[in-house]
Formats: structure tokens, sequence, C-alpha cells
């Protein structure tokens, strides 16, 4: 798992020597030129770190002395709101969602607190019961109408909905829980409750019940998974997607040219003129196959015996 940015490292440590008086106020602050030799990074970097500082009112800049250590920086500190396990948690959310979560380390949080590197540890014992509690968080954001819709077409349409649209706002959601090792959160064990009493109404047993439950979350989640690994993948290429599909014209010219797939070139042909891969579109596709095909095979009370087929 990826650490910290270097430049959120160097401001910790600037930090922890400010709040344990080894530069007391007005003290000077080293360069960024001294930072960058110090640290081995570039002195963009180093730039970076006393802007994090500054922009925290630990360091200020004076003419002709450089950044150096804020006079009041302790009344500063004392102002800034109490550290609790929400604020963490909360945080740490906010820097997943800009970011995603191989970007979250404990000393990160720390850092993006403005607090010393152990104090997050005072609330959560580690990263894992941090991305545990980010995780129940943002299940429990959006809640249902009291009144349920007419249905189990329209209770389950609401639900994959309403999970979709908390993936859709936390794009690192979808790659954090397996379906084969599922966690206990109580706010996801209240969208699954919905989904399988709406489930309930074709009579099945548990077995069966719970695969279509599964089948169910498979489609909201197997279709977010693509929301962060665009986002990623634009982020280590530097290219969009448009861009990248212009780079790989050449291979699937070849392909289609081949005469081998047919059908693939006629596609690739009808779509010349452009495509853009929806994937709220390819969601809502998928949620109403999947409903068509649940209202064919289970006649709404009958009575199902033994697994799926």
């Amino acid at each position: 798992m990826p650490t910290e940015p270097p430049y959120l490292r160097i401001a910790a440590a600037l930090r922890e020597e400010i709040s344990q008086g080894e530069r007391p106020p007005g003290a000077k602050v080293p360069s960024t030129r001294q930072l960058a030799s110090t640290h081995g990074v570039a002195t963009a970097t180093a730039a970076k770190a006393l802007d994090v500082l500054r922009r925290e009112r630990l360091i200020h800049a004076e003419p002709r002395s450089g950044h150096v250590v804020a006079g009041q920086h302790a009344a500063t500190e004392s102002k800034r709101p109490v550290l609790t396990r929400d604020r963490l948690v909360r945080t740490a959310i906010a820097i997943a969602d800009a970011e995603g979560v191989a970007a979250l380390s404990m000393r990160g949080l720390a850092a993006r607190l403005g607090v010393p590197a152990m104090a997050p540890y005072r609330y959560l014992s580690g990263k894992d019961e941090l991305v545990f509690l980010m995780a129940d968080t943002v299940y429990g954001e959006t809640g249902y109408p009291a009144r349920e819709p007419e249905g189990w077409r329209a209770q389950l349409e609401l639900s994959a909905r309403t999970l979709w649209s908390v993936h859709r706002r936390h794009p690192w959601l979808a790659h954090l829980v397996p379906l084969t090792r599922p966690w206990p959160l109580p706010n996801l064990a209240a969208h699954n409750e919905r989904a399988l009493a709406a489930l309930s109404v074709f009579g099945l047993n548990a077995a069966d019940l719970c695969d279509l439950n599964v089948l169910f979350y498979n489609h909201i989640q197997g279709t977010a998974i693509h929301l962060e690994r665009e986002r990623h993948a634009v982020g280590a290429s530097g290219i969009t997607e448009d861009q990248w599909m212009e780079t790989q014209a050449r291979g699937y010219a070849a392909l289609t040219g081949s005469g081998r797939y047919p059908v693939l070139a006629r596609m690739v042909q009808d779509l010349a003129e452009g495509y853009d891969l929806d994937l709220d579109h390819l969601f809502e596709i998928g949620l109403q196959a999947l409903l068509d095909g649940l209202a064919v095979r289970y006649p709404v009370g009958g009575k199902v015996s033994g697994r799926l087929a």
C-alpha cells in the first residue's frame, strides 16, 4: 500500500518539531533547497510541504528571512476543532474521495488534520478499523422514504439506485468489500434488509434467497468498480479515455481487418463516429435486465425448492 506523498511526510516532520518546541516561535524554518537536499526530493515538493504549514498558519514568510515559525502557533492549535473518531473518519473519507484509498495512511491523515502522527491511534487501532468505519459511514449516508413503493420490482429499483448513488459519490467503496468475504457493516446490512424483503416475495429457500441478494448487489458493485479504475487509469497514464482509445487504434484496426471477427468489425465500423461508455446507463440496462429475468423466472408468491439451476 503506497505511503502518503513525500511533501506530507516533510510537513508532518516539521509540524512535530514545532509542536514539541524544537522550533520555537520566530525560529527560522529550513528553506526549500535545504529541505530538498535533506529529504532527497525536488524543490517543488519541498515548497508544497512549506505551503501546507503556511496554510495551517504554523509558519509565515518574512522579508529577507524566509519562513519562520509563527508566534501564535500554540493559540492556533487550541482553536482547532477537537479531534474525535468521527472527525478522523470524515476526513479520511474526503481524502479517499479525492485521491483513492491507496493514498490514505494514518500518518497522512494526521498530517491533513495538523496533529501529531500518533494522535489518531488514540481513537483508532489502525487503518483497518479506519477503513471499516469509513465504509459503514458512507453506506449510512442515504436513507429511504418512510413509505415503501408498491411491488417488489419498484422496491428493488429503489434499493439498487440508492446503493448506486452511494458508490457514485465514493468510487473507492466498490473495491473494499469482496462478495466472498463480506464485512459485518450495520449500514450495509440495512440496505441488504430492504433488498431481501423485496426478494422474499418469491418464496425462495434461504440459500436461493442469499444467491439472489448477492447477484443483485454484484451488479451494483461490479459496475461501480470501474468508476475508480478509470480515475486511477487517468491518474497513472495522464491521458483520458478517448486519448487512450486513440493510442489503441492501430491494434483494433489489425483485429477488425483480420476477417476473423466479423461481428466485432461491423460494430466498430458502425461506432466510428464515436461511442461513450456511460456507466450510469450501463447500470440501468443491467438492472432492468436482471429484474426482467426475475419476473420471468419466479411467479410472485410461487414456491421454488432446491438450489438455482
